[in-house]
């Protein structure tokens, strides 16, 4: 799907990185919401096709009263 780039990445001037705020303001919410979750699956070192299962043995539910 996605593979980060790793010689993409160099020292930025000021003048330079303004470049970049005009590419993500370019951008919809839906690809904004696609990067993000492409760089936390890369920290969290996830698959990012895989669908996330909720731990049953960590969380349950109680009835309160």
């Amino acid at each position: 799907m996605y593979k980060l780039d790793r010689t993409a990445f160099k020292i930025q001037t000021f003048e330079e990185s303004n470049d970049d705020i005009a590419f993500w303001k370019s951008l919809t919410t839906q690809e904004i919401f696609e990067y993000g979750w492409l760089l936390t699956c890369q920290s969290f070192k996830i698959d990012a096709l895989d669908e996330l299962k909720l731990d049953r043995t960590v969380f349950e539910m109680r009835k309160n009263g």
